[in-house]
């Protein structure tokens, strides 16, 4: 099933992520794009959570929604979409102290992709990280430009802006976006790769910027 990717990475390094579980935290554009990246690598496996539901204006950009969802949980309608490898689970919770405390008492999670659009959320997530020494991939798209960030000792608090106002965002940005962090993703399982930060804006020019922390 894995072969074209395993000549890539090698049997041991598929054999490595069969071992591993990610938490996916959000369900909207860029959790669609993750949830479908990743649901057939070979992960142990892949949990997301999300409250909301499903509105007309979250499907140009939401890719696995359409009119017929709307009104329905998007974490269950994005859990059983992508579920053509495996069966993910989903959680209708907001990722607040309560759930996380709970759900990483009764599950082993090697990696946390934040998928969200929510300055308290992110600090959770970041929280939760640091606590619990679970390396986490930020990632933030809006009108042209997307941030993309590895974070592990790192304080996330020092990049966000807690009353910035979020913006439009252009379906293909969320794709690149959503598809660079599941490829880190990767990077992130199976080579333990070093904290970085990427900025991606394509406004004007194509620039593409690699930060270090």
């Amino acid at each position: 099933m894995f072969r074209r990717q395993i000549e890539v990475i090698g049997e041991v390094n598929q054999e490595k992520l069969s071992k591993k579980s990610i938490l996916i935290v959000g369900a909207g554009g860029l959790g669609n794009i993750i949830a479908s990246t990743l649901s057939c690598i070979g992960l142990k496996r892949i949990y997301i959570v999300d409250f909301d539901r499903i509105e007309i204006h979250n499907i140009h950009r939401q890719f696995q929604f359409d009119k017929k969802d709307i009104g329905k949980f998007k974490s269950e309608v994005l859990a059983k979409k992508v579920s053509r490898c495996q069966e993910l689970e989903y959680y209708v919770n907001k990722f607040d102290k309560k759930f996380a405390n709970e759900f990483f008492k009764k599950h082993k999670i090697d990696l946390i992709m934040d998928a969200t659009d929510n300055f308290e959320v992110r600090i959770e997530i970041d929280k939760i990280s640091k606590k619990l020494s679970i390396p986490w991939i930020y990632t933030s798209v809006e009108e042209w430009r997307a941030q993309i960030g590895i974070f592990k000792t790192t304080s996330f608090e020092i990049f966000a802006t807690k009353n910035h106002i979020s913006k439009g965002q252009l379906p293909p940005m969320v794709n690149l976006a959503g598809s660079f962090a599941s490829l880190l993703s990767l990077k992130v399982l199976l080579f333990d790769i070093d904290e970085k930060f990427f900025y991606f804006d394509f406004e004007n020019e194509f620039i593409f910027k690699e930060f270090s922390f």
